[in-house]
């Protein structure tokens, strides 16, 4: 394991990779290979992707990286793609469209499926940021699921998080809904060419116009990610935000933010391998059957876990 850190250090991507699989399999001693690789993070600059299928998402990245990739910058993509809840099995197929990429050596694809976590992103999304850190790229990129109103984990996960809009998702009501669009640090609104995506930008912005106090008001732009035309202007309101996050010192109390929700995200699932394990011995499913005729109620049930927990 200390070899596999070295040579991730040194840049060796099948290092790299064999370490993102080990965390994410869990394997034995994963968490003392993180403790140990922590230490060279806090580099690089994580931009989220996040919107709803079928908004270009995979696409507005690789344009994006490319441009990146002209000005000599090594990058890490974190795409997520869903678990199917009937075969456990994802199809990872965003890294499809960004083909080009995977030759370039300045570049690494890492798809991950979903494995039932909610919220856009996988479990293990945290663990690989940092592999990527400590590998030395300078941008890493969270490509989450589609969302729809509420998966808005990746706002807890990047430093700016990039909501691409597609024209014709609904009305001007749809745009001013909480949750997945209050979220975003840029609007990007992706295949402008179709019709009603300037109608679209207007909509986004008067629903930024609805609070008054904005610190970094997202701007809104609007792009063909397919030609390219308008990456430049999406990426250079990424550089805005990255700017204002740090002349202003919010990037700081963001990460502490971040560290803080990861560090309940780690006790959260030790304890639900621990109920998971209670639960095997001391047989609850003979339990379960009794809930269905009511000689028993499932709060007495979760009390009964919660006590050989905390006991």
């Amino acid at each position: 394991m200390e070899n596999l850190i070295d040579e991730l250090l040194k840049g060796n991507k099948r290092a790299c990779a064999r370490l993102i699989t080990m965390i994410e399999n869990e394997v034995e001693g994963y968490e003392d290979l993180l403790k140990e690789i922590y230490k060279y993070t806090g580099k690089a600059y994580v931009i989220g992707i996040t919107g709803p299928p079928g908004a270009g998402k995979s696409t507005f990245t690789d344009k994006i990286v490319k441009l990146l990739r002209t000005h000599n910058k090594k990058v890490g993509i974190i795409a997520i793609d869903p678990t199917s809840p009937f075969t456990k099995g994802a199809i990872l197929g965003d890294r499809i469209r960004m083909n080009d990429l995977s030759v370039d050596k300045n570049v690494f694809i890492r798809s991950m499926g979903t494995r039932g976590s909610l919220g856009g992103l996988s479990n293990a999304t945290q663990a690989a940021i940092k592999v990527f850190d400590a590998y030395g790229c300078d941008y890493i990129f969270i490509e989450t699921v589609g969302v729809g109103q509420s998966e808005v984990d990746i706002v807890k996960t990047a430093d700016t998080t990039v909501m691409v809009m597609v024209p014709g998702l609904g009305d001007d009501i749809q745009a001013i809904k909480a949750g997945v669009m209050e979220i975003a640090d840029v609007f990007v609104v992706n295949k402008a060419d179709k019709d009603g995506a300037k109608k679209t930008s207007i909509e986004i912005d008067m629903m930024l116009d609805f609070k008054k106090d904005w610190e970094f008001r997202p701007p809104v732009s609007l792009v063909i990610s397919e030609s390219g035309e308008g990456i430049e202007t999406a990426f250079d309101d990424i550089l805005k935000h990255k700017d204002y996050l740090y002349k202003s010192e919010k990037i700081y109390s963001k990460r502490l933010e971040r560290n803080k929700l990861e560090i309940k995200e780690i006790v959260h699932r030790k304890i639900e391998k621990l109920v998971n394990s209670i639960e095997a011995t001391q047989d609850v499913d003979k339990l379960l059957i009794k809930t269905i005729t009511n000689e028993i109620d499932p709060y007495t049930i979760g009390e009964k876990i919660y006590k050989s927990i905390t006991k």
